[in-house]
């Protein structure tokens, strides 16, 4: 039986606390949040604490589940192993490239501590499935990607948490808190970039400084082609697609279903992701596949999850839109 106790109680921890509760295997040992008035979302019999570190060193966990925002994600996870906690990180991994090579550093330094990066999206069914059917070579190689999130946010959005507008907070827009799972997603299917080319806008006139739409068109080390397209200034949340085309047909994920291409545009069903109940359309049901499969990773001792290093490379592509937006000239990776 592992212990797990939690850091930040905002938007994304009750996925996290479902998810512990519902394996045997773990029990909910303590939750933590600066603001008091988060207590009350403790849940029944868990003890609350303020100080994180004190919540660690009284409860000794086995495990803490970083549910921070961006800007804390490495200092907190980094102060919890050195306390001897192995850690499962929210993402983003880190708020840039830089962050991010030095936090890939010291998961290298401490290799006792097991140190998990939440990008659950690579356990959505559709995605498993796709990337077998793209490793087992029957359609042939990859020549085409494209990945859109088409999404909206309020200005409310921004005004409850001022964080999330903010370069030195945040990280980014759009890109690294909407759409990193995305991007993640597209090198997990289509390989190695090469280099990319790409625009970054603020299209709402929130008073934010960091992106609310970007584009990129990117060059794949094999060749292939891709397109990336993100935004918050759209009307609704809709449906984020994934197409990947290979040499003998065309994939798509859409409303978390995944579908192979018929050469006159049919779509046949071919899986469909689990949904968890009572949550928003687009998280899917893989946060408690991925917290399962980091758990068992650490009753049997071996390195079968997806670690800080894993996650380097969407936090790379961030940087390269945004240089890229800027400069408006190409960025090799």
């Amino acid at each position: 039986m592992k212990k797990a106790a939690i850091i930040g109680m905002g938007v994304i921890s009750p996925i996290h606390i479902a998810a512990i509760q519902g394996n045997p295997q773990i029990t909910l040992a303590a939750v933590c949040d600066t603001e008091e008035s988060k207590r009350s979302d403790a849940p029944s019999g868990v003890p609350f604490y303020t100080d994180y570190k004190a919540m660690i060193t009284e409860v000794q966990p086995d495990v803490v589940h970083i549910c921070l925002p961006h800007y804390l994600h490495v200092p907190v996870s980094e102060a919890a192993a050195e306390m001897g906690v192995h850690v499962f990180c929210e993402k983003p991994v880190a708020l840039n490239a830089k962050e991010g090579r030095e936090f890939v550093e010291f998961e290298a330094s401490h290799p006792d501590i097991h140190m998990g990066i939440c990008l659950q999206n690579r356990l959505n069914e559709s995605v498993e499935m796709l990337k077998s059917l793209i490793d087992g070579g029957e359609y042939g190689a990859v020549t085409g990607i494209r990945g859109t999130v088409p999404w909206y946010r309020e200005k409310g959005y921004y005004e409850v948490q001022p964080w999330r507008g903010r370069w030195d907070t945040a990280g980014g827009g759009c890109m690294i808190n909407q759409s990193v799972h995305t991007l993640d997603l597209l090198y997990h299917l289509g390989g190695e970039i090469r280099e990319l080319k790409a625009v970054t806008a603020q299209l709402l006139d929130y008073g934010i400084e960091v992106e609310d739409t970007a584009a990129a068109r990117l060059t794949f080390a094999s060749g292939a082609q891709g397109v990336f397209l993100a935004t918050i200034a759209g009307y609704k949340n809709e449906s984020v697609q994934i197409s990947v085309q290979m040499e003998k047909a065309d994939f798509l994920i859409m409303d978390n279903t995944l579908y192979r291409i018929g050469p006159d545009g049919t779509k046949e069903k071919l899986c469909e992701d689990a949904m968890l109940p009572g949550t928003k359309f687009y998280y899917g049901a893989s946060h408690k596949k991925m917290i399962d499969s980091f758990y068992d990773a650490l009753e049997k001792n071996s390195q079968d999850y997806l670690h800080i290093r894993d996650a380097l490379m969407s936090i790379r592509l961030i940087d390269a839109i945004q240089e890229s937006g800027r400069s408006g000239k190409i960025v090799t990776l």
